[in-house]
């Protein structure tokens, strides 16, 4: 019998700290004061904050019970679709942590800097050669801001030629922020619809290109898992009408060090250094969303450049068609680093990251696709999508699948994404993940299929095993509890 990777466990209870304190508690011990003691006019402060008085051992237990609720890469398989969530080593975390690194300061001058600065344009000559587009700012401070910047190097391109256009084409498997990213530059999203293969036809994108289009944004590998294979033929249609190619580079994963990136024809193209290079993802704190272009382009990159002289590095800002600053200071450094790491531990084996991940995407891939639909029956590259058409006539659904998995111990996938695929179940096991681990995911799926099949309505009860049991999904949107 195999074991599930779940289990019903141990699982603690934990009220509110303002339920656990006692008055008169304290877990600090302040020293005695030199100075008379000179009450706060409450006229000003009122009644000031209510913290609860809890001693030292009441708020570490808080905490780490807290933290035992959560489920992260250092946990679990973590096979969210399009979203790369691989293990991040912990020799990066070490580097970011060095003093000289963790306690630098954005208002040091230029010679206290010299170390930062200087990983900083090594770092960004090795994303130019890593990508094939030689011009980078890593100013963005997450992929988003990065598709932002791209749009505002193509409209700044297009004023400069004195030839400013209003639409930008996006194909419909791209990721969904690249609309929002183009409309915020003041472009129109104009829809391009893939061809029945999944991928680009080139007749569909010369139909749509004309002379007041911008050019177009391509998810490539796309949002499918599948590379977009007619990339060059697309470019030299936009390009022929003076337009150009943007890049969304979240899915570098699949190609790093496979693809060099400038020869598909793409002009631009931004990389998210928490998916494809190994930085922390996600929790809200500064990410990295690094902007490679073409040499043409490079006028039009941000400021502050590091830039060399001699031996000695520097911020440099006179670039008179740059796009101004992103942000005031370069505060995402740390995510910068780790991602430097990262780059030197492997060094030429980059190349086998993207190889592992795009050899375990497959193997899920053949190892389900009798017991889910695939509605894309084609080698895919780091991600594959399934749908819950053979679940249906059980009225199991998506949603139910993924829930039930949160039983066998393992984090649901991407669901109802890419919207071009009706009941989308996105799985991307990344690189990180050994054969074992994927094996008990595979086994955990079909014995949800079995399920789906025997005892539907289990799965409509799933999950039974976490602390949380199903929420009312249209509630929890509308009216969240946020109290805890």
């Amino acid at each position: 019998m195999k074991e599930k990777m779940g289990t019903t466990g141990l699982i603690f209870n934990e009220p509110l700290l303002w339920e656990k304190g006692s008055p008169g508690r304290t877990g600090i011990s302040l020293p005695r004061r030199d100075v008379d003691e000179a009450p706060l006019d409450k006229a000003l402060t009122g009644d000031g904050p209510d913290f609860p008085d809890l001693s030292e051992l009441d708020v570490v237990r808080h905490f780490t019970k807290l933290s035992q609720w959560n489920f992260g890469v250092d946990s679990g398989m973590y096979p969210l679709g399009s979203c790369t969530m691989k293990y991040n080593p912990k020799t990066n975390e070490r580097q970011a942590s060095l003093p000289g690194f963790a306690g630098a300061h954005p208002l040091l001058p230029e010679r206290l800097s010299q170390g930062l600065l200087a990983l900083m344009h090594d770092l960004a000559a090795y994303l130019g050669e890593i990508t094939g587009l030689p011009a980078v700012t890593l100013q963005p401070s997450a992929g988003s801001q990065g598709e932002l910047t791209g749009m505002l190097i193509f409209s700044a391109y297009h004023k400069h030629t004195g030839k400013p256009r209003s639409k930008v084409l996006i194909p419909d498997t791209a990721h969904g922020t690249n609309p929002a990213s183009a409309a915020l530059c003041g472009f129109k999203p104009v829809a391009v619809k893939s061809g029945p293969d999944g991928i680009l036809v080139p007749e569909a994108v010369a139909a749509l290109m004309d002379d007041d289009t911008a050019g177009i944004m391509i998810t490539n590998p796309n949002t499918l898992g599948l590379f977009e294979s007619n990339i060059r033929q697309v470019a030299d249609i936009v390009h022929g009408k003076g337009g150009l190619v943007y890049g969304d580079g979240a899915n570098m994963n699949a190609i790093m060090g496979v693809v060099n990136v400038g020869d598909l024809g793409v002009d631009v193209l931004h990389l998210n250094l928490h998916k494809t290079f190994s930085t922390p993802h996600g929790g809200g704190g500064p990410g990295a969303g690094p902007v490679c272009v073409t040499p043409a382009l490079a006028p039009f990159l941000p400021v502050p450049r590091v830039v060399k002289d001699g031996e000695v590095f520097r911020l440099d800002e006179n670039y008179p068609l740059s796009v101004g600053k992103l942000h005031a200071f370069y505060g995402n450094v740390g995510i910068l680093i780790r991602a430097y790491s990262y780059i030197l531990s492997l060094g030429k084996c980059l190349k086998q990251v993207s190889q592992y991940a795009v050899l375990n995407a497959n193997y899920i891939k053949q190892r389900l696709k009798g017991d889910y639909h695939l509605p894309f029956d084609r080698p895919c590259m780091h991600e594959c999508v399934f749908t819950d058409k053979f679940q249906q006539e059980h009225h199991v659904a998506t949603l139910d699948i993924a829930k039930r998995l949160m039983d066998h111990g393992f984090h649901p996938p991407t669901i109802y994404f890419p919207l071009v695929v009706s009941g989308a179940i996105m799985i991307e096991p990344t690189e990180s993940e050994s054969k074992e681990t994927l094996d008990q995911f595979i086994d955990a799926m079909q014995q949800i299929a079995r399920e789906a099949k025997a005892c539907p309505d289990c799965l409509h009860e799933s999950p039974q095993f976490p602390k949380v049991r199903r929420l009312d999904e249209t509630l929890a949107a509308r009216s969240p509890c946020l109290k805890g």
